[in-house]
């Protein structure tokens, strides 16, 4: 991570503590000839509109106070997504409970993939609950047999 990121998730830190949101991502970017200043944020049950508009008008007020960024530069802060990755021990956490599709190394009882009820998460492993053909099942998987994890749409 650069100097300048740092520093522009430290002046946007507590605008969202303050509304309970945390942040996913932030990248500043040079894009076709334009900077863009780049923030994705989330909360547990999800982020709206109308929270991304508060964190929009906060911190493009914070950012126009302090003056950090020389070039000129669009400000766009937005949702993740429906089925972002959950790249960390934060967002395992804010997502308990959660329906996820997970992505494995090598099998686990003879599948790679997972799909369902993030339960419990601890340093080592997870454990969530699936369906096959409708009965539930519950499955424990340790977190180095972990490809990817992401947040799922449970149909």
């Amino acid at each position: 991570m650069n100097n300048k990121t740092d520093e522009l998730k430290a002046i946007l830190q507590p605008i969202l503590e303050k509304h309970n949101f945390f942040l996913v991502d932030l990248e500043f970017v040079h894009e076709r000839g334009d900077w863009y200043l780049r923030v994705y944020a989330d909360k547990k049950g999800g982020i709206t509109i109308d929270d991304c508009a508060v964190i929009s008008e906060e911190y493009g007020e914070k950012l126009d106070e302090l003056d950090p960024i020389d070039p000129a530069y669009y400000l766009e802060v937005s949702s993740p997504g429906a089925e972002r990755p959950l790249t960390n021990d934060e967002d395992l956490s804010n997502y308990e409970g959660a329906y996820v599709n997970v992505s494995l190394y090598q099998k686990v009882d003879g599948e790679k993939v997972y799909e369902g009820q993030l339960d419990s998460i601890t340093d080592d492993q997870i454990t969530m609950t699936y369906k096959v053909k409708n009965i539930k099942k519950q499955v424990t998987i340790e977190r180095d047999k972990i490809a990817k994890i992401r947040l799922a749409i449970e149909f």
